[in-house]
């Protein structure tokens, strides 16, 4: 798929629209588009590298950061490439970039702190049925029982069953990060902050944060009658890694 870009024409149509056009339909519009031979992540992290040997940590760079988170680069992995990188450009080089990279991947240092109410405690007590780090701060246990989940990247809970002779169920209300929700036979779904997942007693499901990102959610228990949970066998591996 083509990258569309405007900056050269808005920034230098008039001034220089030779320039303009070879920015825009050349480097953007056909080298940046050529992902049968090189995909857009990997490109993106030609191109910081390349800015950073230069010591171009400028807005252009910023730019750049921003289009390689976008293009699925993690906070994890921009930290490690720029400390690679750092043994060839230069120390000093990597001091500049790591300002601007730490901004643009500011939001997932706040994820990580558990969204709106805080990280909470580590889920020791349900730690069997999870594979991965939890986090677990309860809101309220009295009335409807609420509960903040927090995941760390690649963590999910086992497929489990909330039971109930009547009512029950579950309502997950997502807060921060990037996460995923599936039901047995069913197709996965992304989760983003403010998506609302109604489970319904006695259907087969798990939940947890993507492989890439922190992930928040409240988990609010619907009251009914003799309700209870059956935690059944771990997601694979081969099942989670075909997620995005």
């Amino acid at each position: 798929m083509a990258v569309k870009q405007t900056a050269g024409r808005r920034d230098l149509g008039e001034f220089a629209p030779k320039f303009a056009e070879l920015n825009d339909d050349i480097l953007f519009g056909e080298v940046w588009s050529r992902e049968e031979k090189l995909s857009l992540r990997d490109r993106s992290l030609v191109t910081v590298v390349a800015l950073m040997a230069q010591g171009l940590t400028d807005s252009s760079f910023q730019y750049h950061l921003i289009t390689a988170k976008q293009n699925g680069v993690t906070r994890s992995e921009i930290a490690e490439i720029l400390t690679h990188a750092a043994f060839y450009a230069g120390w000093p080089k990597a001091w500049a970039a790591f300002r601007i990279a730490k901004e643009v991947w500011k939001e997932e240092e706040d994820e990580k702190g558990g969204g709106l109410f805080g990280l909470g405690e580590p889920n020791v007590a349900f730690a069997q049925y999870f594979v991965g780090k939890s986090y677990l701060k309860m809101l309220t246990t009295e009335g409807v029982p609420v509960a903040n989940v927090t995941f760390e990247p690649g963590c999910r809970n086992n497929w489990h069953i909330h039971r109930a002779d009547r009512g029950g169920g579950q309502i997950l209300l997502c807060t921060s990060g990037r996460g995923w929700y599936q039901e047995w036979g069913e197709e996965a779904r992304e989760l983003h902050p403010g998506d609302v997942v109604t489970i319904s007693a006695g259907v087969k499901h798990w939940h947890g944060a993507a492989k890439d990102s922190w992930f928040t959610h409240l988990a609010i228990e619907v009251p009914g009658e003799k309700t209870s949970n059956e935690w059944l066998e771990p997601v694979t591996d081969e099942q989670y890694q075909i997620l995005k």
